[in-house]
């Protein structure tokens, strides 16, 4: 087997003395703030990256990842419902091209190629950023829409720390976290825990039935209306767990290991185009996952050092269960099983020639080992049991020949199974006129690939081996603007992006029963992405902020038509809404705060043909929630109350076809921060 990283390696060692690094400090000696922010500067030239505000992560312990980056990002999240699948659309492509990882560990599924943001917390994480299209290259391969970074680490406190967060909610909705904390002089630990449950049999207006007869008080029929049902089977009970411990010696570096283990057990919604007996059928998926990562870096002079690895486990069961006598005698029509281990480990390293230009490399191993079967009612069983390993190796060399002027090139090169990619350039630049943060143009332009997951290639039935890797090619341009006065400041960005996808892997019906992928579409997608945000101080004791978002994006098949009935050429992908916006404000006096949150999204489209039906499309919403919070301060704790308003106005919406979504409801919470005072 040819090893792929030949000439990346060569092109590493041509660079000596780089490895590893997880800082990006530059000077051997002590480094004042100055060096600090050029560093970061350097590390970030060209780049398109959203940083999502700690804040907001931390608002309300009802809200996952997928809540967190349908308000605050430009990512759009197709959802079935809290706690149900959700999944991420970066730029217009599938959610298999928006590549996640947890401390530098990869979170997409080896089988699927996708992560379910629903089963992130945002109470267990303490840092996320968004990496648009070409900035993707910086954190993984195969991230053709973009990727997102996720980190959590130990709290830095002294002494015994401790929180409790206690949330009530409509529809029997409970959750409850809590964190313990211990911080010395060289180490720190932090427990959290977060237990979520809920019915989840939200009453909704179903357009999808008949309508049935309105009866007076007499049992005469005064009129036809559609009928009102519950959500089914859509209940839930989440348990989330993680340990974090980081030690910092000043002679051997700084070491951290974290483990997040999540027990979930989830109910399947069913279809509001069901006409089953609601006892008739029932379908649960559960979930088991333990992840952990070790790590280490160290600051050598110039060069930091970084290593880690890691381990992920994944247990996942999907029943479905069917009446078959008709006397509650439930029986498994389908039982699939899938045990997924992931081990994982990373090398880097930057070396900071001066403080305008700095060196890196690093080396990412994946080695995944899958065993997927599936067993019907009959008693026939189908699946598979395969492995692959992954080895990426990158290189860049980031250089700010003057004030104004910032470059940076990326060299990466992939190994996937006995296969390996060409190698694959990335280049970024940055212009501020100025010299200053005031105006900054931006731009990158990169090829990316991403190789065929293993139900891709080896579900049964359907796999095909023979699938060709998805090749991208992505070019941004952009404008960062920022202003500061009296009164406040104003921020603003505007990128353009135009990306091209060819061999992308769609699965098909075939004329034997079942489907089977095949690279057959072209895609381009294309569009504009707004931000903008402000902060006002209208008077004393008064603060407003203002965050708002704007996204256009034209996802279009450009592939040949493979048959003469097929009229997808020249449409809009599945699932991609065109327009989408969003706004969030935020008014605080003293210790009150107000916080209104809006958003929009355009028609999407279910098939690919575009067709204008009942089935065919999505209609557009808006969405619109309300929440008041007041913070307290005890001798004794400190604490927080807040009362939301989810869909203020009531709106009738569905993200994903026949899957209803709960209108006006409301939540409670009471967070606690005792004051356990310091180790002194």
């Amino acid at each position: 087997m040819r090893f792929s990283g030949v000439r990346i390696w060569l092109l590493m060692l041509s660079m000596l003395p780089l490895a590893v690094s997880a800082q990006n400090l530059l000077d051997p000696v002590k480094i004042d703030s100055v060096v600090v922010t050029t560093s970061v500067r350097l590390q970030d030239i060209g780049v398109q990256k959203t940083h999502i505000d700690t804040r907001l992560l931390k608002e309300n312990v009802t809200l996952s990842m997928a809540d967190v980056l349908t308000n605050n990002s430009v990512i759009y999240i197709k959802s079935f419902g809290r706690s149900s699948l959700s999944t991420a659309s970066f730029r217009g492509t599938a959610p298999s091209h928006t590549q996640v990882t947890w401390n530098g560990m990869k979170l997409n599924s080896p089988m699927l190629g996708m992560v379910d943001f629903s089963l992130i917390p945002s109470y267990f994480i303490d840092n996320v950023d968004l990496y648009h299209g070409a900035s993707s290259t910086n954190v993984s391969s195969g991230g053709l829409g973009g990727a997102v970074a996720l980190v959590t680490s130990a709290a830095p406190v002294d002494g015994w720390g401790m929180k409790y967060v206690q949330g009530v909610g409509s529809f029997s909705t409970y959750d409850q976290f809590l964190t313990l904390s211990y911080g010395a002089e060289r180490w720190q630990s932090t427990t959290r825990v977060l237990y979520s449950s809920s019915q989840n049999d939200f009453e909704y207006r179903n357009y999808n039935k008949f309508k049935v007869p309105v009866l007076d008080g007499d049992g005469s029929v005064i009129g036809y209306e559609y009928p009102l049902e519950r959500n089914r089977d859509g209940d839930f009970k989440d348990l989330h767990l993680m340990q974090e411990f980081r030690y910092n010696s000043e002679r051997l570096g700084e070491f951290g290991v974290r483990a997040w283990l999540t027990d979930s057990r989830r109910g399947v919604p069913t279809l509001n185009v069901s006409y089953r007996d609601e006892n008739a059928t029932r379908s649960r998926q559960n979930e088991l996952t333990l992840r952990t990562v070790a790590s280490w870096n160290k600051l050598f002079g110039r060069l930091g050092l970084n290593a880690s690895a890691g381990y992920n486990y994944t247990d996942m069961t999907y029943v479905y269960s069917v009446d078959a006598g008709g006397e509650g005698n439930m029986v498994e029509a389908i039982h699939s099983q899938s045990y997924v281990n992931t081990f994982f480990a990373k090398m880097a390293a930057e070396y900071g020639w001066s403080n305008r230009l700095m060196f890196s490399m690093d080396v990412d191993f994946n080695q995944y080992l899958v065993d997927s079967h599936d067993k019907s009612l009959t008693g026939g069983v189908t699946g598979y049991r395969k492995g692959r390993p992954e080895l990426s190796t990158k290189a860049s060399i980031r250089w700010k020949p003057y004030d104004q002027l910032g470059l940076a090139v990326t060299l990466k090169e992939d190994l996937y199974g006995d296969k390996y990619s060409p190698l694959v350039p990335a280049l970024f630049a940055e212009y501020a006129p100025w010299g200053t943060d005031i105006i900054t143009f931006k731009g990158s332009a990169t090829r990316n690939y991403r190789y065929p997951t293993l139900n891709d290639m080896y579900y049964l039935p359907g796999g095909n081996p023979e699938l060709r890797p998805e090749r991208g090619y992505t070019y941004d341009l952009g404008l960062r603007a920022i202003h500061k006065a009296g009164f406040g400041s104003l921020k603003g960005e505007l990128t353009w992006f135009d990306s091209y996808i060819d061999d992308w892997i769609l699965w098909r019906p075939t004329f034997k029963g079942f489907y089977t992928p095949l690279n057959i579409n072209k895609v381009r997608s294309y569009g504009l992405e707004v931000k903008g945000s402000a902060e006002i101080y209208l008077a004393r004791d008064w603060d407003l902020s203002l965050d708002a978002l704007f996204t256009e994006t034209h996802s279009i098949n450009k592939g040949e038509p493979v048959s003469a009935a097929d009229n997808s050429v020249g449409r809009q992908l599945p699932y991609v809404p065109v327009y989408s916006a969003a706004v969030s404000a935020n008014l605080q006096y003293r210790s009150w705060r107000l916080t209104y949150k809006w958003n929009y999204y355009s028609e999407r489209f279910t098939t690919s043909t575009n067709d204008y039906s009942v089935s065919g499309t999505i209609s557009p919403y808006y969405m619109n929630d309300l929440s008041l919070s007041r913070q307290f301060n005890t001798s004794f704790a400190a604490i927080s109350l807040r009362f939301d308003v989810r869909n203020l106005f009531d709106e009738e919406y569905e993200s994903v076809l026949s899957h209803p979504m709960p209108g006006r409801n409301y939540g409670l919470t009471i967070e606690i921060t005792p004051r356990l005072g310091s180790r002194r």
